[in-house]
């Protein structure tokens, strides 16, 4: 979805919606979850599905619900705040209050950058293996396997940053009519990318991939 004014082409037919998964309340609890992190993952994509089939009205309404989520469920340094602030001044400024939109770019930045403490409470996953062998490698290894997930999620947390601040300075240099969101795409990847088990890398990377800045 774009406020330049020009066309939008669409494939023929629309987005599919967004797969539904179903986790039991001993999963979630197994996984370190709550309720409030699988709704505000699934609230966040129903956001992008909605930017997809360019419904803005349902997407600025499923925004506003995930903002209200993640600031009645999650720190203020939790990136899921800052994408949930971005991703609701997106809908404003595509609704065309780039006023709006811009202190709430401002302050999805401020709490992306603020995220390193958030991030060094992760704890990596323990990836399922057939192999008794490589099992014990990583348990004599597990901190060589924590160094390279730190680096990985540290790599997610940069990239929203910098897209952001991208976003911050075209806002500043008073181009808000150029603000494009390719949504199908942002979606599509996170369907693709996302971990097929509820641990705190997806929590991280739902903030990375569902975030509406390109």
């Amino acid at each position: 979805m774009n406020m330049s004014g020009a066309p939008i082409s669409e494939r023929e037919g629309s987005q599919s919606p967004t797969p539904a998964e179903s986790w039991s309340t001993q999963e979630l609890i197994n996984a370190g979850w709550r309720e409030a992190d699988l709704e505000w993952e699934e609230t966040s994509a129903k956001t992008l599905e909605a930017l997809a089939r360019n419904d803005l009205a349902g997407a600025k309404a499923k925004a506003s619900h995930a903002l209200q989520l993640a600031r009645e469920n999650f720190e203020p340094i939790d990136p899921r705040l800052g994408t949930s602030l971005a991703n609701y001044g997106i809908c404003l400024g595509l609704d065309g209050d780039a006023a709006g939109m811009k202190p709430l770019i401002d302050k999805a930045l401020h709490a992306w950058r603020a995220s390193p403490p958030w991030i060094a409470g992760l704890t990596a996953p323990r990836v399922a293996r057939s192999s008794m062998f490589h099992l014990r490698m990583e348990a004599l290894h597990r901190e060589t396997y924590r160094a390279r997930w730190r680096q990985r999620w540290q790599e997610i947390a940069e990239a929203a940053v910098a897209r952001l601040q991208a976003l911050s300075d075209r806002l500043d240099a008073g181009k808000a009519a150029d603000l494009e969101v390719p949504a199908e795409a942002m979606l599509a990847a996170w369907l693709r990318e996302r971990p097929a088990m509820l641990n705190d890398t997806r929590k991280l990377l739902g903030a990375g991939l569902l975030l509406l800045v390109s």
